[in-house]
């Protein structure tokens, strides 16, 4: 690959080159060209490394469609050898998890619609089904031993009624299931279904509706998914299962509960797990999460950390099961997670906080325990970090260029997987300082036949004293004295972070530039990557002050001379979405804008999105609350969509409940009514995750239908 020199270093900024030599700009169906590299998992020597590659594929089922396949790889980490793909079915295979001894692996497959394990020896063969789980099975975990997996399933409420594993005594919950006038779980008993008989069996008549799918009765608090709206109850239990064909899966974990995080400790015959157990409060009402010890078969089950308003997670025990690491914060607030220590047979008065303000994910253990290793998105990146358990410093290894989407360390070998502007992602292995980096896979090597857009970054202090940062991004065809159309993209969450190392904008950005568009992008106050104090500096603030901060960067852009004034373009999609459809109500500069499944009307939005938390977290109450609503009204874009002239083409998913579809209805209707250009695109069966994750056509065709509006407005 080749490298890019630096132009310019100062103390605000780093400029790179804006283009790469190549043969051609990007084109809208090399979305279809990425590979994707995940699911990392070092063997215990560090020797060879399993890992997960997921592309896209033709669909047999239609040839114009397409889908997702994830297989499993393995490549050495030693010589100069090259991956190799180690799975092939049509099912795909994800999540790899090495034994002990570097024998075996273990996956997950889907079988009949359930993700089921499978064993693959590498001593040759077929893999081997390990289990055939009703209720399906993922995450595994190998014991320490390798001769036991532990491993994680979903159970729905009504199944856990009926099992006498996980429920022994076939009773319901002891909190309150919350069915108005109904005291008791089962509401009817065995009597025949007769909707002109007694009341019995017209209860039992009314839930027969419901098993076929006539009905949905809805008493829960979270009645959202990703996709649909939903009764149902889903408690994610843990099993056991002797590593050989044959084994019967036995609970670890029982009851009405939802456990998450669970892994063996060393030296130890138990495991430790996150959940909330709280025996009085309905799951949907209980935000609080605990850290949990047990033996492994579910006896001398005890609660190692928790109390009330309290979230402990992302459990992590040291090699040597001295030491926890995990993360703390309160309920119901937007904050950042704290990182703390604690000796695993010590009590909450050993805990050690350690002072850093960013997020983390991803606690790994160094083999020896003198490092514990994390990631953390800041700055535009999201480099590797490690805790110095000696001077309890932590260290970051790496810059903010790019972003490390997944890693493994054993012994004095990190293998970790990366995207940065040159390349979307591959395999990289370097040594536990993460030097002596080398690039171990070329699934994306196409792109070095590409011209490419580099990212110039900036920054400005705004009127909070907050040091905002952005990125410009010239048009491939720059050339100094024309004007070229310039789009401003901005970022939902309200707390994502975007910069080099986004990986879901890469190909986005890089289009727009093969179309002679200039891109520039910020991270306004409120995102993550910054600290607590920057995260929080949007409360009761969602419009006006973030506005004022992408607005600066596009000033800035603008300010440089070379794009069109009459050619300014916005977009964004979620809170960003918002936040577009907020700055076109307040300001006529944009020649056409694209507003993507955004949040238009707060007070509906508490009622129709699974995300309605954001309503409470960030304005301090609820619609029906006087000084509450009065802040929603105030922050809802469509109180002023009177003030909208800007041509905006929206788009919403027709299954997209994050953000619920009413308020992007109703902001083009308003529109409509008011005689304003608005178009609106509705793709059906599409989710939140459609620019991400979503149907590739869809993906495609959101691309195209955005430039294509914008092309009417600018020409």
């Amino acid at each position: 690959m080749r490298k890019f020199l630096v132009l310019l270093i100062s103390a605000c900024t780093l400029q790179f080159s804006y283009a790469q030599t190549g043969s051609e700009g990007m084109k809208v169906t090399d979305l279809l060209k990425i590979k994707t590299v995940g699911g990392i998992s070092l063997t215990k020597d560090g020797s060879r490394a399993a890992f997960t590659v997921t592309s896209v594929e033709p669909d047999e089922k239609n040839k114009a469609d397409y889908k997702y396949l994830t297989q499993v790889y393995s490549v050495s980490t030693t010589g100069n050898t090259f991956p190799v793909q180690l799975t092939t079915a049509k099912e795909g295979a994800s999540q790899p998890a090495w034994s002990p001894d570097g024998k075996k692996l273990v996956f997950v497959r889907t079988v009949a619609e359930k993700p089921q394990l499978f064993i693959l020896s590498m001593e040759g063969g077929e893999p081997i089904q390990l289990t055939k789980n009703k209720y399906g099975a993922t995450n595994p975990k190998w014991s320490p031993d390798g001769k036991h997996i532990l491993f994680a399933a979903a159970v729905g409420f009504n199944d856990l009624l009926k099992d006498s594993t996980l429920n022994i005594s076939r009773t319901g919950p002891t909190w309150a299931y919350e069915r108005a006038g109904i005291n008791n779980v089962q509401w009817y008993g065995a009597a025949r279904p007769d909707p002109n008989g007694t009341l019995e069996q017209v209860r039992t008549y009314l839930d027969s509706n419901v098993t076929d799918k006539k009905a949905i009765v809805l008493n829960k608090l979270n009645f959202q998914s990703e996709s649909n709206i939903s009764a149902d109850q889903n408690f994610n239990q843990f099993f056991l299962i002797d590593a050989e064909k044959g084994g019967v899966a036995v609970p670890v974990t029982r009851g009405y509960h939802r456990y998450n995080n669970a892994d063996f400790i060393p030296g130890t015959n138990q495991v430790i797990f996150s959940g909330d157990v709280d025996s009085l409060e309905n799951p949907d009402r209980s935000l609080e999460s605990e850290i949990f010890i047990a033996d492994r078969d579910g006896r001398n089950f005890r609660m190692l950390l928790g109390q009330k308003n309290m979230v402990y997670t992302a459990a992590s025990v040291s090699n040597s099961g001295k030491w926890l690491a995990f993360l703390q914060s309160p309920t119901a607030t937007v904050t950042i997670p704290r990182l703390s220590l604690m000796p695993l047979n010590g009590t909450e008065k050993d805990i050690i906080n350690i002072p850093f303000d960013r997020n983390v994910s991803s606690l790994t253990w160094s083999s020896d325990d003198q490092y514990l290793y994390f990631l953390s998105p800041s700055n535009g990146g999201v480099p590797l970090h490690r805790l110095n358990m000696a001077s309890k410093k932590i260290e970051r290894l790496g810059n903010y260029e790019r972003g490390i989407t997944g890693f493994d360390i054993a012994g004095n070998r990190i293998v970790f997987s990366a995207t940065q502007v040159a390349n979307p992602s591959e395999l990289y292995v370097a040594d536990a300082a993460l030097k002596n980096e080398k690039k171990v896979s070329t699934f994306n090597d196409w792109v070095t036949t590409k011209k490419l857009s580099f990212p110039e970054k900036h920054s400005f202090t705004n009127e909070k004293g907050l040091t905002v940062e952005y990125w410009v991004m010239k048009p491939l065809n720059y050339q100094a004295g024309k004007k070229f159309p310039l789009l401003l993209e901005i970022h939902g969450g309200p707390t994502a972070m975007w910069g080099p190392g986004e990986a879901s904008m890469w190909h986005e950005f890089q289009y727009f530039c093969s179309q002679g568009y200039g891109v520039v992008y910020s991270n306004p106050r409120g995102s993550g990557g910054y600290g607590v104090d920057f995260l929080r500096a949007n409360i009761n603030d969602w419009g006006k002050g973030p506005a004022s901060d992408v607005l600066t960067a596009l000033d800035k852009t603008v300010a440089e001379g070379w794009a069109g004034t009459g050619k300014l373009l916005i977009t964004g999609g979620s809170y960003a979405g918002y936040l577009t459809a907020w700055i076109i109500a307040h300001d006529k500069r944009f020649a056409a804008a694209c507003a993507q499944r955004g949040v238009y009307d707060l007070l509906t939005f508490f009622g129709e999105g699974n995300a309605w938390r954001l309503v409470p977290n960030y304005f301090g109450g609820y619609p029906w609350e006087p000084a509450a609503r009065q802040v929603l009204m105030r922050e809802s874009p469509i109180n002023y969509v009177q003030n909208i002239t800007t041509p905006l083409i929206i788009f919403h998913g027709a299954n997209d409940r994050r953000t619920g579809f009413v308020q992007g209805e109703m902001l083009y209707r308003s529109l409509k009514v008011l005689g304003r250009p608005v178009e609106y695109v509705v793709h059906p069966g599409a989710t939140h995750e459609i620019t991400r994750s979503g149907d590739n056509r869809q993906r495609i065709d959101q691309m195209l239908r955005t430039w294509e509006f914008f092309e009417r407005w600018i020409n």
